[in-house]
């Protein structure tokens, strides 16, 4: 098996390797694909392996699952000023918008110049296995812009591009962030002229979902693939030699929630710290769905109750307890008929229980994550769960232990009801979006001034101000599959309209050669300076971050006085 099949077999395990030597002996078959310096993956054949587990493998190498973040936009963030404004007219010439997503329609006329060829320089098709693979890269198939214009112009476009967006996600992000002006459809993006380049993600193997018992009829994408296309658009823009805005509109619930948590969140920070570079990154969609639990030990306590409701039809799922070091922790399950797994320390390691009454089998790994600077993991699998409260009784194991967190999977990663009686809304920011690098942008109703109803909310586990602000992103409109307009909510949103305010900035600052060394820190800080903040809320907010998006004051405060 060559090792562009070896990518999409269910026979071959994907792990994420620090520093890979290439030595991996005689014990298994791999193939390697190279996304920086520091991250490699490696395909391993199976047969032969121990079976997929924390206790067998690292948790860092056992790549994630992800799924998506689901005009009055563009007036009340700013940007159609900025369009319109006779001397600066800035529209995203020179600028590379760059999304791993679903696809993009490349047909749509949204994505079209003025003389019908494309403005979208390049799609990585990751699904599809017709054509050639980019360079550096040993699956997929690169469509550049001159075979997109080939396909545009001939009868059957889809035998020379067969790239499709069938979910609709990736091309309304697309238009809403870089679609050209329709003046009959009464929409325009908020960088119409800029460049575009789209990743179509493929979905996680079914030995990914299984171990994550996510829902066939979920979407779900490889950290791994998300992180192999984040370098395909650095490496695009290199080769172009323009700026690049990465629109990150994908996240999870794995990780301690801190900064450098995984091995996404790295890469995207690395980048970001790049010039000419913006990442813009959704904050999660997690705010309501009780998700979260905040643990506190009051110092008299021995241990602290956490009640999980389970509902009917869960086939299982994950939850995940961190603590900072130098924290450690120990945890007890009582199941809700009262049989219970005793507390067992173990400093790293872990075993596998099963519950007489209810056939249900649990395994608890104990991990010091080296990734998270040394903060202890607990990592908990319930398989076919039954129905009713489940007690995690958490017990310190050192003095110092007070706090934890407890994060269950996203809720389109699950299936069935599960959530803590106890939850805490707060510190609900999703997977890459607590990165202090990166610009993570919540959503707000434009219509009305009031916050997404999910949105998630911050701050991080280390106190540090998450989100960043706040972007239209409740009722949008954009294009949609067969060139139909249709409206969205979510957190992906509002990182789409930040993703287009960010290509402005960039036109503005590298373009026209007015600050050619900014970088996405610098961006950041003047969009939060620049943001709007209403009278009578005190910023910055778990909810709102540092304000509202405002483009035009952004400018306004670091033009000539």
């Amino acid at each position: 098996m060559d090792c562009e099949d070896v990518v999409y077999s269910n026979d071959y395990f994907d792990f994420i390797a620090e520093k890979f030597s290439g030595t991996a002996g005689n014990i298994y078959e791999y193939c390697t694909q190279k996304i920086n310096n520091v991250y490699t993956i490696v395909y391993a054949a199976r047969e032969g392996l121990l079976p997929l587990s924390i206790a067998n493998y690292t948790y860092s190498s056992i790549p994630k699952c992800f799924t998506l973040m689901d005009k009055s936009a563009l007036e009340a963030s700013g940007i159609l000023r900025m369009q319109n404004y006779p001397t600066l007219s800035l529209k995203g010439q020179g600028i590379l918008i760059g999304f791993v997503d679903t696809g993009i329609d490349y047909k749509n006329p949204v994505f079209l110049n003025a003389d019908g060829s494309s403005r979208i320089a390049a799609i990585w098709d990751q699904t599809e296995r017709s054509g050639t693979p980019p360079e550096g890269f040993i699956y997929g198939s690169e469509y550049r812009n001159e075979i997109i214009n080939e396909a545009l112009e001939s009868q059957r476009p889809e035998n020379i591009v067969p790239s499709k967006d069938t979910d609709g996600h990736g091309t309304f992000l697309a238009s809403v962030a870089a679609g050209s002006e329709l003046p009959e459809q009464d929409f325009i993006g908020a960088a119409p002229y800029a460049q575009i380049a789209m990743v179509k993600l493929k979905e996680a193997k079914p030995y990914l979902r299984e171990f994550y018992f996510i829902p066939e009829s979920a979407t779900a994408y490889q950290e791994n693939d998300i992180m192999a296309g984040v370098a395909y658009l650095n490496q695009l823009a290199e080769k172009m030699n323009v700026p690049l805005v990465l629109c990150t509109s994908v996240g999870s619930n794995s990780g301690s929630h801190g900064t450098g948590s995984n091995p996404l969140l790295s890469v995207l920070e690395s980048i970001a710290l790049r010039r000419p570079r913006g990442v813009v990154v959704a904050a999660g969609n997690e705010g309501n769905q009780r998700h979260h639990f905040a643990g506190q030990i009051p110092e008299q306590e021995e241990y602290q109750d956490v009640e999980i409701s389970v509902g009917t039809g869960v086939d299982g799922f994950i939850l995940e307890m961190w603590a900072s070091a130098p924290q450690l922790f120990a945890v007890e399950i009582i199941s809700p008929t009262g049989e219970r797994i005793p507390k067992e320390f173990i400093l790293s390691g872990g075993k596998e229980y099963t519950f007489l009454f209810e056939n249900t089998t649990v395994s608890i790994d104990y991990r010091i994550a080296r990734i998270s600077a040394g903060d202890q993991l607990i990592f908990i699998r319930f398989i076919n769960p039954v129905q009713g409260i489940w007690n995690i009784r958490v017990y310190r194991q050192a003095v110092y232990a007070e706090s934890y967190h407890m994060w269950l999977p996203i809720r389109e990663l699950m299936t069935g009801e599960v959530y803590f009686l106890r939850s805490n809304p707060d510190t609900t920011i999703t997977t890459p979006g607590n990165g202090y690098n990166v610009m993570t942008v919540t959503a707000y109703d434009a219509s009305d001034n009031s916050i997404f109803i999910d949105a998630s909310r911050g701050f991080t586990v280390t106190g540090m101000i998450k989100p960043d602000f706040a972007a239209p992103g409740v009722n949008v409109y954009g294009a949609g599959l067969r060139n139909q307009f249709v409206t969205k909510s979510g957190t992906s949103v509002a990182a789409a309209v930040t993703s287009g305010a960010v290509a402005l900035l960039l036109e503005w600052a590298v373009a026209r050669g007015n600050n050619t060394l900014i970088n996405n820190l610098d961006m950041k800080n003047i969009l939060i300076r620049g943001a709007q903040r209403d009278p009578g809320r005190t910023y910055p907010s778990r909810e709102w971050g540092y304000g509202k998006l405002d483009l035009y004051q952004a400018f306004e405060n670091i033009r000539v006085k």
